[in-house]
Order: structure tokens, then C-alpha cells, then sequence
């Protein structure tokens, strides 16, 4: 039985100005926006950490700067919190801190989800990766993560995550075509970036997860602008296909898109409802 190597890296791609969360995104990046008390980001971060990553490569536009400084240590309010005895929540900001080595990068050109990630590929030194786009969060034990990692020890090469999409949001996602090697993974031959629906090749949707190939920037690297007149991932993923290993994994979990007001709305009403203190209030709000 063939042993890949292990995957201790990820990329986080962050930039974008967060328009559909204006005003609050005049002044605070988007990822540091809350579900319930908990900034989006950190759902990633920690994601990732369980999944066994120990360094994360954060991609983001200038002025954003203080999405990396959530996860530095806050000397002013450890001590503050050290002073009135609140040593369980001391305890978890200093946890916090320690999740991961965390490293910013930047974006300088918004060219879509394809460049971001492509300005890691120093930071990647050669390695495979795990790549997580945090407007998706996914709520499930095995995380999204840790369910395409383990395709990855089982075929190598690269996982993409993937779930069942309605027709009318088809030609809104990258779309993967294949056939399937167990009940939730696929062998990739086809991926079609926001295909017409009569051109999908299935309804199998690509979710914001990868396990990726170093390769991939071989083709990011020379990529010419595709969809929306960016540089995809799913253009240079389907460049590997007949060179690696190319697998879609059908992710179990909850799942909300936070990058709109229904999405973060989902999330914090699912988030709440499993929360013991806030269960009950939740109940009585929606039925009320």
C-alpha cells in the first residue's frame, strides 16, 4: 500500500471587500464578521488545525492585516482577564493563539480564487495542500477537511469537496463530471467552471475544500483568465486530470454560505440550536 506524504499545509484565501455585508465591512474585513461570538475565520483556522495543519498561509488584500492579528497573543487583555480570575476564558484565548503558525501573504490584484492561491506557492515548498475558502462553513465531525484528507492517504494527488446542487444554482459552481469508486468518492474527468446547465456533467458541486497537488501551480502560473475573468482553481485542477490522481469527495456535514446575510443567518441559527445556554432561546425566538 502506497504511503503519500503527510499534509501539514493551507492556504486561506480572505481578500475581497465584503460588499454584501456593507457598512459593517467599511471597517471590519469580512472574516473577522461573527457567527454568533466566533469571527467566521476562526471556524478555517481551527478546521484546519484538527486536520492535523500546522502552518496556514492567510492570502489577503492589504489593510486586512488584523485578520492575522486575531490569532497573535493579546498581552493587554490576558492580563486583564488574569486580574479578575476569568482563568477558563484566559485559558482559550491563549489557546487561540496557538492553533496554528499562522503566515499573511498578499494579494496586491483581485484575480480571482486561482491567483490568491497561487501566491503561497513559495510557502507550499513543493508540498501538497489543503486550500479552504472560509465563507463556507462546514460544520461536522470528521470536519470537511479531515474527510478529504483521508481520500488523500487512500488515492494521493488531489480532493476536491463536492455536494448534490439543485438545477438553478448549477450554473452558478464548478461542476465536476466522473464516475465513483465508492459511495461518496469520485474519480475526477471533467470539471466545468459555471457551466450551462445543459453542459453539466453532473450535479455534483465543488465546495470550497481541496486537498491540492503542488502542481496545480505549474498551471496557475500560466493560466490564462477564465470565468468572470479570473484565474479558477477548477481551470488548473482540470489541468492535472491524466497527470495525477484527481478525486471528488461528497462532504457529510452542515454547510452555509456566510459570504451573504442568509448564509450567516443559517449558520448562527444552526450554531445556536446546538449550543446548550442559547437551545432553548433560539427555540422560543423562532417560535415565537
Amino acid at each position: 500500500m502506497q504511503i503519500f506524504p503527510h499534509i501539514t499545509k493551507a492556504i486561506i484565501p480572505v481578500g475581497g471587500l465584503g460588499v454584501r455585508f456593507l457598512p459593517a465591512t467599511r471597517t471590519v474585513p469580512k472574516p473577522l464578521l461573527p457567527i454568533l461570538n466566533v469571527p467566521v475565520i476562526e471556524y478555517a483556522v481551527r478546521e484546519a488545525a484538527a486536520a492535523g495543519i500546522t502552518d496556514i498561509a492567510i492570502v489577503m488584500s492589504r489593510g486586512m492585516e488584523s485578520v492575522a492579528d486575531y490569532f497573535e497573543r493579546q498581552p493587554k487583555l490576558e492580563e486583564q482577564l488574569k486580574q479578575r480570575g476569568q482563568e477558563a476564558l484566559l485559558a482559550s484565548q491563549i489557546e487561540l493563539a496557538s492553533l496554528a503558525n499562522i503566515t499573511t501573504i498578499y494579494q496586491d490584484e483581485p484575480k480571482g480564487p486561482g491567483h490568491a492561491i497561487l501566491q503561497a506557492r513559495e510557502f507550499c515548498d513543493g508540498e501538497s495542500f489543503v486550500a479552504i475558502f472560509p465563507d463556507d462553513v462546514i460544520i461536522n465531525d470528521p470536519s470537511a477537511t479531515e474527510q478529504l484528507i483521508e481520500v488523500y492517504q487512500e488515492h494521493g494527488g488531489s480532493v476536491i469537496g463536492v455536494n448534490t446542487a439543485k438545477e438553478e444554482v448549477i450554473p452558478t459552481k464548478g461542476i465536476i463530471g466522473g464516475d465513483p469508486v465508492s459511495e461518496n468518492v469520485h474519480i475526477v474527468k471533467t470539471l466545468i467552471e459555471k457551466p450551462a446547465l445543459e453542459d453539466a456533467p453532473s450535479n455534483l458541486a465543488i465546495v470550497a475544500r481541496y486537498v491540492l497537488d503542488n502542481g496545480v501551480f505549474d498551471h496557475l502560473a500560466t493560466e490564462k483568465p477564465g470565468a468572470n475573468n479570473e484565474i479558477q482553481i477548477t481551470d488548473a485542477i482540470a489541468a492535472l486530470i491524466g497527470i495525477s490522481p484527481v478525486h471528488a469527495a461528497l462532504l457529510v456535514g452542515f454547510h452555509a454560505d456566510t459570504g451573504n446575510p442568509k448564509g450567516m443567518l443559517e449558520a448562527a441559527i444552526h450554531l445556536a440550536k446546538q449550543d446548550p445556554v442559547l437551545s432553548d432561546a433560539i427555540n422560543e425566538l423562532l417560535n415565537s
